[in-house]
C-alpha cells in the first residue's frame, strides 16, 4: 500500500535523519578521533558531525524548537512544548571498528507524545518514518516518487510480523533493573530457546525492524522517558501497531523500566513471562 503525504514536520524528521547519515556513510571506515563519555562510552568525529548535519536542518526550519542532542545536550527551554530528540549514530561501537549496523534516530516531542519521528540506515538508503498515527518506510535514501505536481512522496507503508521469530535483545548497559531482571537471562530461558531465535545488533535500528516484520521482538533494560536513542523506533512501532511496553507491561514512558516491543500480542505475552520468570517476587 503507496501512502502520500505532505511536507510537514514529518518529513522534516525524514530530511534531517537524511542528512545526518549522509554524514555517518561519508565517514565511514575513516580514522576518526574519539571522545570518551565516561564508562568505557565514547563518541566518534562521525556522531558530532552527523548531529550538527541535523541540527542545521532542524533549527534551519523550526528554530523555536528545542533540541536535546545526544552529542550536544539541551537547548531551548526545559518546559518547551515542541522538543527534538537527536541521536546521530546510534551503534557508535559498531561504526568505529566498521560494523555497518548504526541507526540516526530523530523523534519530535510535542506536549507529552512523539508526533513525528524518522530512524535512517544510512548503509541501506532506507528511513523508517512515522506522522504519529501510520508508519512506513522510504528506500534507497531519495524523496520518494513524486507526485505530477512534484510536492508529494510515496512511501511503502511498515507491517509488524512475528514470523521470522527473531528477537533482537539489547545487552550494553546501563542496567537499572539488575540484579533482578538481565536481558540476557532470557538466552538461558527454555521457553525463549523452544520458540525464539536471539539477535545483537546494538542499534536501534532493530527496533524500526519491528516495526517492518523483520523482527518478531525488541527487549532492553533501561531508561526510556525522552530517550534520544529510543524515542524514533517506539513512535515507528506504536503507529505500526506493535505491542509496546515496559518490561513489567507497564507504560513505556514511566521510567526506568526498560522496553519490550513485540509484533503481535501473543509473542508480547510470551516476552513478558519469561521475563516475569525472573521477578518472582512480582505478580
Amino acid at each position: 500500500m503507496t501512502i502520500r503525504h505532505s511536507d510537514d514536520d514529518p518529513q522534516l524528521a525524514v530530511r534531517a535523519a537524511q542528512s545526518g547519515a549522509a554524514v555517518v556513510r561519508d565517514m565511514y571506515g575513516s580514522s576518526l578521533a574519539r571522545y570518551a563519555k565516561g564508562a568505557g562510552d565514547f563518541a566518534t568525529a562521525a556522531d558530532v558531525a552527523a548531529e550538527q548535519a541535523i541540527l542545521d536542518v532542524l533549527r534551519a526550519a523550526r528554530p523555536e524548537d528545542a533540541v536535546t542532542g545526544e552529542e550536544s545536550g539541551a537547548t531551548g527551554e526545559a518546559d518547551a512544548g515542541r522538543r527534538w530528540l537527536v541521536d546521530p549514530l546510534c551503534g557508535t561501537l559498531n561504526y568505529a571498528v566498521r560494523t555497518p549496523l548504526v541507526a540516526v534516530n530523530v523523534a519530535l516531542r510535542v506536549g507529552a507524545g512523539v508526533t513525528a519521528a524518522a530512524s535512517a540506515d544510512p548503509f541501506s538508503g532506507e528511513v523508517f518514518w512515522t506522522d504519529g498515527a501510520r508508519a512506513f518506510v522510504r528506500r534507497d535514501g531519495s524523496e520518494g516518487r513524486r507526485s505530477k505536481g512534484g510536492s508529494e512522496a510515496t512511501d511503502e507503508e511498515l507491517t509488524p510480523s512475528a514470523d521470522s521469530r527473531l528477537v533482537d535483545v539489547n545487552l550494553d548497559p546501563p542496567f537499572p533493573n539488575a540484579p533482578g531482571f538481565r536481558t540476557a537471562q532470557l538466552l538461558n530461558s527454555p521457553a525463549f530457546i523452544a520458540d525464539y531465535r536471539p539477535r545483537v545488533v546494538s542499534s536501534t535500528i532493530a527496533v524500526a525492524w519491528v516495526a517492518a516484520g523483520r523482527r518478531a521482538a525488541y527487549v532492553t533494560d533501561g531508561h526510556q522517558g525522552d530517550s534520544v536513542h529510543f524515542a524514533a523506533g517506539i513512535a515507528l512501532c506504536k503507529a505500526a501497531g506493535c505491542v509496546v511496553t515496559g518490561i513489567h507491561g507497564q507504560p513505556v514512558d514511566s521510567g526506568a523500566g526498560g522496553l519490550v516491543v513485540a509484533a503481535d500480542a501473543p509473542t508480547h505475552s510470551a516476552l513478558l513471562a519469561m521475563i516475569r520468570a525472573q521477578l518472582p517476587d512480582r505478580p
